[in-house]
């Protein structure tokens, strides 16, 4: 039977799209339009998780966290209608059509989403082949690593898939990993920590909680207060990554591409204007396997002056591949030497030229120096 045939035919029984499996892909069909999100219908592409349809969602009642209310918001995203349940009862959470964050099962068949049971250990890099990361899943990330890419797609249109992989691994690597690592107790750093942070969402999620004197508190408000909050974030940065910071990888594409007629090292590129490069640089850097790796970054900066920007090690290092010449570091106008030379900051990472040629002058006499240093 073609594709069509069974889908119509599976129409016909009243099965649902979202439950057809044809020659290892998907079928996927669902949601009526929500306020600020999207409906969705691809057909065919593989997916983490076979849908079905959700209309309620269990999750713990009592002390709330962030993890399980962020997980709900996004369920929420896929399915604004579903009705969330907050019981720590069987009976109740067995009525359920998903249940996260309780229950001691993760369990994939039956739409058991918890990580507090002994021996879960999973991550997104075991969950995910090829992923990275390797901090234990909370209920959010569960949620988000079999959901993600469906739920970013109800938030922005990405119908390229390799788009929408780069949206999904900034979201993950940059917010959702912050949830599962403060719910599971993992250090961000050690063996001790100079300041805590109790700004980040989590934290704010839990000042939304009861306080031990208070004598009236609305629950179910407070958790609704804290899923509005959470899923307000959440679509937040899913619209940064998928409008401001994907748009940026064409220009840094371009600018490596045209490395050599900027100068014939390769070592400099510029920026046909100024956008979040580092993570797409860094990255095609490894794609494209680049020799000479890039040293500096020449750019328009918003004052009307140009800007030449050294390097670092990686996108978060404060270490320089090669720091602005030496011997400016710190000087101002006339000092530094170099003509249109408006300032170098004091670590050498970066300086200001009235002009494109000046700044690339500047580049250049710090290649130079450091090759004749070395």
């Amino acid at each position: 039977m073609s594709i069509l045939g069974t889908v119509g035919a599976a129409v016909k029984l009243g099965l649902g799209l979202h439950h057809l499996q044809i020659a290892g892909e998907y079928i996927y069909s669902y949601l009526p339009s929500l306020s600020g999100t999207r409906s969705i219908c691809q057909a065919p592409r593989t997916f983490t998780t076979i849908m079905k349809e959700i209309k309620t969602i269990g999750t713990h009642d009592g002390t709330f966290h962030c993890d399980e209310v962020l997980g709900c918001a996004m369920l929420r995203i896929l399915f604004p209608d579903a009705q969330i349940r907050r019981s720590r009862k069987n009976e109740v959470l067995d009525a359920c059509d998903i249940v996260i964050d309780v229950g001691g099962v993760y369990d994939l068949t039956t739409y058991r989403f918890d990580h507090h049971q002994k021996g879960f250990e999973v991550t997104a890099g075991s969950l995910l082949p090829g992923k990275p990361w390797n901090v234990k899943l909370s209920s959010a990330g569960l949620v988000f690593c079999h959901f993600g890419k469906d739920i970013i797609r109800c938030i922005v249109d990405l119908p390229d898939e390799k788009n929408l992989d780069r949206v999904f691994d900034q979201v993950y690597a940059n917010f959702i990993q912050e949830v599962d690592g403060i719910d599971n107790g993992v250090p961000m750093c050690c063996p001790t920590t100079t300041y805590s942070i109790s700004t980040n969402l989590s934290s704010r999620v839990s000042h939304l909680n009861k306080s031990w004197n208070q004598k009236e508190f609305d629950e179910e408000k407070a958790f609704n207060q804290a899923m509005q909050l959470t899923s307000e974030e959440f679509i937040d940065r899913v619209k940064y990554y998928s409008e401001s910071w994907l748009p940026a990888l064409c220009i840094v594409q371009s600018a490596i591409d045209n490395r050599f007629t900027v100068d014939p090292s390769g070592e400099i590129i510029e920026l046909s204007q100024f956008c979040p490069w580092k993570a797409h640089y860094f990255k095609l850097e490894e794609e494209l396997k680049l020799s000479p790796t890039v040293k500096f970054v020449v750019f328009f900066g918003e004052d009307g002056s140009w800007r030449v920007q050294s390097v670092s090690l990686d996108e978060k290092s404060f270490i320089l591949r090669i720091p602005l010449h030496k011997a400016w570091q710190g000087l101002r106008g006339k000092d530094i030497g170099v003509e249109g030379a408006i300032f170098v900051h004091g670590t050498g990472f970066i300086g200001g030229n009235e002009t494109r040629e000046g700044a690339i002058s500047m580049a250049r006499k710090s290649l130079s120096s450091h090759v004749a240093q070395s």
